[in-house]
């Protein structure tokens, strides 16, 4: 059966180790890495073929006069360029597929794990930092994963030209084994100093995004407290620091950009000059010398391979590290103290404290989903907002229902069509908690978790929907947060919160 991706199940991640959770995306799809760094060593390699075929054109055809050698081995120039020009499309579409993979698994592992946390997630990581991991890190996290097709690739070019130039000249074949590790110990530096203000800069646009997140998320007491112009100025100045350290990556990144493509152009100078001083004491002759430069004119393109990788790596380590930090969260994180609820399986439950904290850190160490009255509500249709293209209409409409939900559809000037905005701001917030419900009803999981569902709510509204919630979950797991006495007629169990008990 093929594959897709987003996988239904995207495997359990290697969390020992950032270097581990690389080495578990690579796993995971072992063959398709296989084969890309088997294009990227044929492409490599390939890409020494042509110098051969010109210095044998030059030699044969050229100096030695045979115009038929000369075509022959133009043309077979030409069949070559072909075959490198389809196998670089291979390369090119399979490490794509790789780097798809790896960037898609690691949101699916993220996302499924965010959402079986709940509401630690909240007093652990800020949205901004989910935002930039979802958008930033992923994508350093599959960048990296080149090193494993073309960078396989570089490798294997760079033994096998070195081997070439044996035969030619083994001084020669000694300055472009020794010119790599020169150039990582003059660029390491410099790669070590850009990582680390990244590392700064990554830290300041998390936090800045996570402001403007609170700052659109309360605007509208913001400007019923008078508080506009007091978070408007935090925000520049925070803005103005996330400023000053962007241009501080980009000042060490325009030096490791200018070291990337400068260094290897001053390699294939010095190189071209030993040769070329060799060719004047007889040492080599014109074709070896012509041979030389075009090996390492080649050779370029792998050593600029393992530079890229030497600046992919790190930087995929780091957002490694912050992958790795939030998938080892758990909800016992940080309410070890908690009471332990011990819910009858298919009955509803209703927890009941006078300490709202508490009841919310016992409900976050159940293993469910749990759907409070601050989940997010995405902007565009109501129908997109409570639902997926899975649901069905008549789905749909008994969610609706059981959350006394259909007179908030019908108010709506195109009902399920109608627009929504960010956080349903154009709706009450009665209808907000209704909307909110239907999506938690619709999602059906084994075991769901309400908190406070119908705090906004009028009584009668709020006892049909404690009425039509039991019958909608009826013979699977449901537990409701609220001193209401309406759950709590409703409910087949009830379990009062007294301090830790």
């Amino acid at each position: 059966m093929a594959r897709h991706v987003p996988y239904d199940d995207p495997g359990s991640p290697d969390l020992r180790s950032p270097w581990r959770y690389l080495w578990w995306l690579v796993r995971m799809q072992r063959w398709r890495v296989l084969a890309g760094a088997w294009w990227g060593s044929l492409w490599m390699c390939g890409l020494i073929v042509p110098p051969y075929l010109i210095a044998r054109a030059v030699e044969v055809g050229l100096r030695g006069g045979d115009r038929a050698g000369l075509v022959w081995w133009c043309g077979a120039l030409v069949v070559v360029a072909g075959l490198l020009a389809l196998v670089g499309v291979a390369r090119h579409r399979t490490m794509t597929l790789v780097r798809t993979d790896a960037s898609l698994r690691t949101a699916q592992v993220v996302v499924r794990h965010v959402t079986r946390l709940g509401g630690v997630v909240r007093r652990k990581v800020s949205t901004g930092e989910l935002t930039y991991l979802q958008s930033g890190d992923t994508a350093r996290i599959a960048h990296a994963l080149t090193s494993t097709g073309p960078g396989v690739g570089a490798v294997v070019a760079y033994v096998v030209t070195a081997v070439l130039l044996v035969r030619i000249s083994p001084l020669v074949a000694v300055v472009v084994l020794l010119g790599v590790p020169v150039l990582a110990v003059v660029t390491g530096p410099v790669l070590r100093r850009l990582h680390g203000v990244e590392a700064g800069y990554r830290q300041s646009q998390g936090e800045l995004s996570s402001r403007a997140g609170d700052i659109v998320a309360g605007l509208k007491v913001l400007s019923g407290i008078g508080g506009k112009p007091a978070f408007a100025e935090r925000f520049e100045r925070k803005s103005r620091e996330v400023l000053r350290d962007g241009y501080r990556v980009s000042v060490w990144l325009s030096w490791v950009q200018a070291l990337t493509w400068g260094l290897p152009a001053l390699f294939l100078a010095v190189v071209t000059w030993i040769v070329a001083r060799m060719a004047v004491t007889g040492a080599v002759s014109i074709e070896e010398m012509l041979a030389v430069y075009l090996y390492v004119t080649t050779l370029i393109v792998p050593v600029s391979f393992f530079m890229e990788g030497a600046d992919a790596i790190p930087r995929a380590l780091v957002s490694a590290r912050r992958v790795v930090e939030i998938l080892r969260l758990r909800p016992e994180s940080d309410v070890d103290d908690a009471p332990v609820l011990d819910v009858k399986t298919g009955a509803l439950t209703v927890v009941v404290s006078a300490n709202a904290t508490a009841a919310r850190e016992a409900v976050d160490r159940l293993p469910g989903v749990v759907a409070d009255n601050d989940d997010y509500l995405f902007a565009g249709s109501v129908r997109d907002a409570v639902s997926v293209a899975e649901h069905g209409d008549g789905e749909l409409e008994r969610a609706i229902w059981a959350a006394a939900a259909v007179d908030v559809v019908e108010a709506l000037p195109d009902g399920l069509d109608s627009h929504l905005e960010s956080q349903g701001r154009n709706v009450s917030g009665g209808q907000r908690q209704r909307l909110r419900l239907v999506r938690a009803l619709l999602s059906e999981p084994d075991l769901l978790v309400l908190v406070e569902p119908t705090s906004a709510l009028d009584a009668v509204t709020e006892a049909a929907v404690a009425r039509r919630v039991k019958e909608q979950r009826q013979g699977r797991t449901t537990v409701v947060v609220s001193s209401s006495p309406l759950w709590i007629g409703q409910a087949d169990q009830t379990v009062f919160l007294e301090g830790d008990r």
